[in-house]
Protein backbone atom coordinates (compact mmCIF):
# COMPACT_ATOMS: atom_id res chain seq x y z
CA UNK A 1 0.00 0.00 0.00
CA UNK A 2 1.22 3.32 -1.15
CA UNK A 3 1.10 6.88 0.98
CA UNK A 4 -1.42 7.95 -1.31
CA UNK A 5 -3.76 4.88 -0.87
CA UNK A 6 -3.85 5.36 2.66
CA UNK A 7 -4.07 9.28 2.89
CA UNK A 8 -6.16 9.85 -0.33
CA UNK A 9 -9.13 9.93 1.65
CA UNK A 10 -8.35 12.44 3.84
CA UNK A 11 -6.71 14.81 1.23
CA UNK A 12 -10.42 14.66 -0.14
CA UNK A 13 -11.93 15.35 2.38
CA UNK A 14 -9.83 18.38 3.52
CA UNK A 15 -10.08 19.55 -0.12
CA UNK A 16 -14.09 19.38 0.01
CA UNK A 17 -14.02 20.78 3.58
CA UNK A 18 -12.53 23.92 2.17
CA UNK A 19 -14.42 24.65 -0.73
CA UNK A 20 -17.43 23.94 1.28
CA UNK A 21 -16.27 26.60 3.86
CA UNK A 22 -15.06 28.97 0.99
CA UNK A 23 -18.30 28.66 -0.94
CA UNK A 24 -20.80 29.36 2.47
CA UNK A 25 -18.78 32.53 3.02
CA UNK A 26 -18.43 33.62 -0.11
CA UNK A 27 -22.38 33.18 -0.66
CA UNK A 28 -22.81 34.88 3.14
CA UNK A 29 -20.79 37.99 1.69
CA UNK A 30 -22.61 38.41 -1.87
CA UNK A 31 -26.13 37.70 -0.94
CA UNK A 32 -26.44 38.77 3.34
CA UNK A 33 -28.06 41.97 3.25
CA UNK A 34 -25.81 44.66 4.17
CA UNK A 35 -26.96 48.47 5.89
CA UNK A 36 -24.60 51.24 7.15
CA UNK A 37 -26.97 52.77 9.32
CA UNK A 38 -25.69 54.98 12.84
CA UNK A 39 -26.89 52.57 15.39
CA UNK A 40 -24.85 49.57 13.80
CA UNK A 41 -22.01 51.51 15.70
CA UNK A 42 -23.89 51.63 19.06
CA UNK A 43 -22.03 49.27 21.53
CA UNK A 44 -25.75 48.66 22.92
CA UNK A 45 -28.86 48.06 20.29
CA UNK A 46 -32.28 47.86 22.56
CA UNK A 47 -33.48 51.38 20.60
CA UNK A 48 -31.84 53.50 24.01
CA UNK A 49 -28.70 55.00 23.07
CA UNK A 50 -26.37 54.44 26.02
CA UNK A 51 -25.06 56.83 28.65
CA UNK A 52 -21.01 57.34 29.16
CA UNK A 53 -18.40 55.58 28.04
CA UNK A 54 -18.30 52.43 25.83
CA UNK A 55 -15.18 51.13 27.23
CA UNK A 56 -15.82 50.03 30.99
CA UNK A 57 -12.62 48.18 32.78
CA UNK A 58 -13.19 44.80 34.33
CA UNK A 59 -11.39 43.20 37.60
CA UNK A 60 -8.68 40.52 36.35
CA UNK A 61 -10.54 38.90 39.37
CA UNK A 62 -13.54 37.56 37.56
CA UNK A 63 -11.42 36.29 34.58
CA UNK A 64 -9.60 34.24 37.48
CA UNK A 65 -12.69 32.91 38.96
CA UNK A 66 -14.41 32.18 35.78
CA UNK A 67 -11.12 29.82 34.99
CA UNK A 68 -11.63 28.29 38.03
CA UNK A 69 -14.95 27.21 37.68
CA UNK A 70 -14.56 25.32 34.06
CA UNK A 71 -11.44 23.55 36.07
CA UNK A 72 -13.67 21.82 38.68
CA UNK A 73 -16.20 21.83 36.47
CA UNK A 74 -14.14 19.55 34.41
CA UNK A 75 -13.25 17.34 37.11
CA UNK A 76 -16.70 16.84 37.47
CA UNK A 77 -17.29 16.06 34.12
CA UNK A 78 -13.87 13.32 34.12
CA UNK A 79 -15.09 12.19 37.48
CA UNK A 80 -18.44 11.46 36.95
CA UNK A 81 -18.02 8.30 34.63
CA UNK A 82 -15.78 7.07 36.14
CA UNK A 83 -17.72 7.24 39.63
CA UNK A 84 -20.38 5.27 38.04
CA UNK A 85 -18.16 2.61 36.48
CA UNK A 86 -15.55 2.23 39.56
CA UNK A 87 -16.95 -1.34 40.30
CA UNK A 88 -15.67 -2.61 37.15
CA UNK A 89 -12.58 -0.95 36.74
CA UNK A 90 -8.90 -1.69 37.84
CA UNK A 91 -7.68 -1.35 41.03
CA UNK A 92 -4.81 1.40 40.07
CA UNK A 93 -7.79 3.32 38.36
CA UNK A 94 -8.66 4.16 42.10
CA UNK A 95 -4.78 5.88 42.65
CA UNK A 96 -4.90 7.21 39.35
CA UNK A 97 -8.31 9.46 40.23
CA UNK A 98 -6.54 10.11 43.69
CA UNK A 99 -3.38 11.69 41.42
CA UNK A 100 -5.93 13.49 39.44
CA UNK A 101 -8.03 14.86 42.34
CA UNK A 102 -4.43 16.08 44.08
CA UNK A 103 -3.43 18.36 41.73
CA UNK A 104 -6.68 19.89 41.39
CA UNK A 105 -6.42 19.77 44.79
CA UNK A 106 -3.14 21.25 45.01
CA UNK A 107 -4.26 23.70 42.24
CA UNK A 108 -7.40 25.00 44.59
CA UNK A 109 -4.80 25.75 47.57
CA UNK A 110 -2.56 27.63 45.26
CA UNK A 111 -5.13 29.73 44.32
CA UNK A 112 -6.43 30.06 48.07
CA UNK A 113 -3.09 31.22 49.23
CA UNK A 114 -2.65 34.24 46.27
CA UNK A 115 -5.90 35.27 47.69
CA UNK A 116 -7.33 34.76 44.25
CA UNK A 117 -10.92 33.64 46.00
CA UNK A 118 -11.72 36.40 47.93
CA UNK A 119 -14.31 38.40 46.98
CA UNK A 120 -13.33 42.29 47.14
Amino acid sequence: MSFYDQWSAVMIAVIAGFILVFTALMAARIFAPFARERGKGVSYECGMLPIGNRWAQVNVRYYLIAILFLIFDVETVFIFPWAVTFIDLPRYVFYEMLIFIGVLAAGLAYAWRRGVLEWK
